[in-house]
């Protein structure tokens, strides 16, 4: 007599050990399993699976939801409903319950291949099955079916390599994966049907026999090799008896089982066995889904270096990209979340920062440097080779942050930004040109609010008070949200324009926009020195309502720093919302939302809330994202690029992210505006300087951008390099001073000497720096900074306790005290009554306990360009303070700042060209 495989029984302990298992990810901070089980129609038979399939879920811990669509539902309607659960974090399993019960045409094998494969517990895409038959098991999701049958199978002991098994029935949902997985096991497998020519004959010779055929009773005593297993998948439904049919299986259990030496009843074999594999199948979803990979399988490139080292624009179209496609994958960025710009950049939606929010951060590193010359020191080349090297050549999960660039000095002086020789993104010319647009929406959004200040004066100056209000509140149409926000503000209990009274009209609809405060230009990405100044309104048709105002360059816009700091969509229009653009003649501020402008702004902005995802030379991941200036805004990448990296590169990962300018202007601003904000804390930075820099800082001759370099920088001067070391220590200083250990990387030029490197090396390891090492990485690539690589590694182990520079409640003129003594190394800010006055107005609005954004030179610790080195002494004057609430701080300006460049006497366009044959663009740098 046969023994019994009760597949009641171990499905139960399955059962048991997938509670375990989800009752272990909760412990560990990962939400439940997610199984979305899809039904169209209402077939009683399907009901009673479903109910079946959430029963067990419910037991297990496993968060089950039935997604029921009408017996009307179309293709699009069930297509829409999966691509929803696709993108949906919380949902780790999807089931499309077939056969689909509808009156309208449907592809159920298109329905079903629209679950990703990675959600698709039934195991019944294409791609999985394609999977499962080539023998790809450990990515593949298995057939539940099957999979309990090889499970109930396993439950006898039997070995199964080299056993000659028999498998009846072809379908794909039994038959096919029932094949496949016997020939992983080894076996000898042979697939019969309804049309085999003496079956018998087969079945007999089979150590293991699998019947799934539909057809009651097929298989008898006489066609069973003695000994044999015999698996019974058949469902049969027989006479009825007492209110109830027998249910019958495709194997005669009576006369089998004196036969066999295993064999599964009907019920309680493989039934139980199938709902406990499609929990098992969710269940592995969420653990895959939660554990972070422990390596990236990420292919490299390699460098084919040539000296002397040709032009950035000639190395870059020397190297040829990885797809950024097959670059997301192997990071781990899933198809769905992924939004391609051709071959080699791509945006990544929010939504993936959703899906990892349980996965642990990786080490968060920041790049900034010492004051620069004029020519700058190197910052985004150490940036990319210090990536290179943490990524391709110690094998770290590492990611690079950088900002977008101003295509205003792609074409003016500075060139392109995508740092430099054999530490570069790429493709070059298309991160320093367009790039994904971003830039174009914020212009846009921002001269939307330009366009809608001068329009409403204008409207508000030509109109009586119920003209205007009539034109804003037609009676026929509803009041949208924003003009509700507007009365909530105001204090206004009415809805409707007819609730309101005629002050409440009054009040509502006017502005009363002070032209003399107007505080927002329109913007323009490209170097216009014309623009500085301009009159608009002069047409006859806008009444003698002219104005003096000027353009600003394109990330100098309050909405490219409100776009680095937001933290998700909802922030991002909070934020815009918020924008003060002038105050009223009552001096009231007068915001973006007063203005009505702010869903619009967003609804532009939208796209470009993603970051941009490209890579290095050597084929390293690098996140782009958000551009603002380093003077009157922040100088820093997006937050949401930095949480998204971090996640990205889990917790052995590093994300290395750049500040603007020195440790003094982008540095602090990264520490005090943008940490504030993000939550994030940096585990280390990174300070770069040059020998050249520090010979600047000694004494040495004036740098001019191309008037070329004095004798002092090209050849060895201990001396001169001395008397300049003191302003390493200041920068060293400025940085540690919160609790950050600093390493400093010395970015060798090839004029430099060994005693000058080593010199610059030494007095950082003596002055406060966690280590000191010599980036060559503009020359090798990753190869050139694999020391300073390691010694960031062993900074990120080692002990940080990060700290504020002041508080966020003391006076606005206290913290600009604050950071002009402990970090400019000057005595206090000197402040005109006239600023004074609009210091404690600002307070007096509210806006006292934003951060402060220091808008002053680059070029010294000073206001002063000519103070090189560590000037002493000195005060700080502030010419004017501004708001930029929305991005969420205020920004005194000590000193003149541009915020339009102009172009030189030889731009560097001259040299922008584009090959007609090959389509390249050259000479961008």
């Amino acid at each position: 007599m046969a023994g019994v495989i009760d597949g009641r029984d171990i499905s139960r302990k399955v059962r048991s050990e997938l509670k375990e298992r989800v009752a272990k990810l909760t412990q560990d901070g990962c939400p439940k399993p997610g199984l979305a089980i899809v039904q169209v129609g209402d077939r009683p038979d399907s009901n009673t699976y479903i109910r079946m399939k959430i029963k067990a879920a419910t037991e297990i811990g496993i968060q089950a939801q039935h997604i029921k669509l009408g017996g009307h539902s179309s293709q699009p309607e069930v297509i829409s409903a999966l691509e929803s659960l696709n993108n949906n974090p919380e949902i780790h399993g999807i089931i499309l319950q077939l056969p689909l019960d509808t009156t309208c045409s449907v592809d159920e094998d298109l329905c079903t291949n629209t679950i990703l494969p990675s959600k698709d517990v039934d195991g019944l895409t294409e791609l999985n099955s394609a999977r499962l038959t080539r023998g790809v098991l450990d990515t593949s999701h298995t057939p539940c079916t099957p999979k309990g049958c090889l499970r109930l199978i396993k439950s006898t002991g039997v070995k199964l390599e080299g056993k000659k098994a028999v498998v009846i029935g072809r379908s794909k949902i039994v038959g096919s994966p029932m094949r496949d997985l016997l020939l992983a096991e080894n076996c000898t497998v042979t697939t019969c049907h309804s049309r085999t020519a003496d079956l018998s004959a087969e079945t007999r010779c089979a150590d293991i026999l699998v019947v799934g055929a539909g057809k009651a009773r097929l298989v008898t005593g006489d066609m069973v090799k003695p000994g044999a297993v015999v698996i019974d998948c058949g469902i049969n439904y027989g006479e009825e008896k007492n209110g109830k049919r027998e249910l019958i299986g495709d194997v005669d259990y009576e006369s089998v089982s004196k036969v066999a030496g295993f064999i599964t009843p009907v019920p309680g074999g493989v039934g139980p066995m199938t709902v406990a594999m499609l929990m098992e199948n969710t269940v592995n979803c969420a653990e895959k889904q939660n554990t972070v990979s422990n390596s990236w399988n990420l292919s490299y490139l390699s460098l084919r270096r040539v000296n002397p080292v040709p032009s950035d624009s000639e190395i870059a179209l020397a190297q040829t990209p990885n797809k950024i496609k097959n670059i997301a994958l192997s990071i781990g960025i899933p198809e769905d979340k992924l939004e391609l710009y051709g071959d080699y950049k791509a945006k990544i939606k929010l939504e993936l920062l959703d899906s990892k929010k349980t996965t642990k951060q990786g080490n968060y590193v920041l790049v900034c440097g010492i004051t620069p010359t004029p020519l700058g020191e190197g910052k985004s080349t150490t940036t990319i080779g210090l990536s290179q090297s943490l990524s391709a050549h110690l094998n770290k999960q590492t990611i690079a942050c950088i900002r977008q660039p101003s295509m205003g000095p792609t074409f003016g002086i500075k060139g392109g930004a995508a740092g430099g020789g054999y530490s570069q993104v790429m493709p070059m010319d298309e991160f320093n040109m367009h790039l994904t647009g971003d830039i174009h929406a914020i212009a846009t959004a921002h001269n939307l609010v330009a366009a809608a200040i001068d329009t409403r004066i204008f409207h508000e100056a030509t109109q009586s008070d119920e003209a205007l209000f009539k034109r804003l509140c037609p009676p026929e149409k509803p009041l949208p949200p924003i003009m509700i926000r507007r009365l909530e503000k105001l204090g206004i209990s009415g809805r409707t324009p007819e609730e309101l009274s005629a002050e409440d009209r009054v009040r509502f609809a006017r502005l009363n926009i002070d032209p003399a405060t107007i505080m927002w230009n329109r913007v323009l990405d490209m170097n216009d020195r014309f623009l500085r100044k301009v009159t608009v309104g002069q047409s006859p048709t806008e009444k003698g309502m002219t104005r003096e105002t000027k353009w600003d360059i394109s990330v100098a816009s309050e909405i490219m720093a409100v776009l680095a700091l937001s933290t998700d969509l909802s922030d991002l229009k909070s934020r815009i919302g918020r924008i003060v653009v002038a105050n009223s003649t009552d001096n009231v501020p007068v915001t973006v939302d007063d203005l009505g402008v702010t869903g619009a702004c967003t609804a532009l902005m939208k796209e470009a809330l993603k970051p941009t995802l490209m890579q290095t030379l050597e084929g390293s991941p690098v996140l782009v994202h958000a551009g603002p200036f380093a003077n009157i805004a922040h100088g820093n990448s997006s937050i949401i690029a930095d949480r998204m990296a971090l996640k990205l590169v889990g917790s052995d990962g590093y994300v290395c992210t750049e500040a603007g300018f020195g440790a003094d202007i982008g540095g602090e601003k990264f520490f005090d505006i943008k940490c504030r904000y993000s939550g994030l804390r940096p585990s280390a930075a990174v300070l770069v300087c040059t020998v050249r820099a520090l010979k600047m800082h000694g004494g040495g001759p004036k740098v001019t951008p191309g008037g070329g370099l004095a004798p002092e920088y090209k050849e060895e001067n201990l001396t001169l390099l001395a008397e300049g070391l003191c302003h390493l220590t200041k920068q060293i200083e400025n940085v540690t001073q919160f609790g950050t250990p600093c390493v400093v990387a010395v970015n060798r030029f090839y004029t430099d000497t060994d005693k000058e490197l080593e010199m610059v090396r030494q007095h950082a390891l003596k002055n406060g720096a966690f280590d000191a090492q010599i980036a060559e990485n503009w020359e090798k690539g990753g190869e050139g900074a694999v020391e300073l690589a390691r010694a960031v590694v062993r900074a990120c182990q080692s002990p940080c306790s990060f700290k504020f520079l002041y508080d966020l409640e003391q006076p606005l003129i206290s913290k600009m005290n604050i950071i002009v003594q402990k970090i400019y190394g000057g005595e206090e800010v000197e402040v005109p009554q006239e600023i004074a006055e609009k210091i404690r107005n600002l307070e007096s609005q509210g806006y006292g306990a934003l951060p402060i954004c220091m808008a002053k030179t680059h070029l010294s610790l000073s206001c002063d360009v000519n103070k090189k080195g560590v000037p002493t002494g000195f005060k700080v004057p502030i010419q004017d303070i501004r708001l930029s609430a929305g991005a969420g701080f205020v920004y005194p300006l000590a000193g003149t700042i541009s915020t339009m460049p102009g172009l030189p006497t030889r731009p560097a366009f001259y040299n922008i060209d584009v090959d007609t044959d090959t389509g390249d663009i050259t000479g961008l740098f």
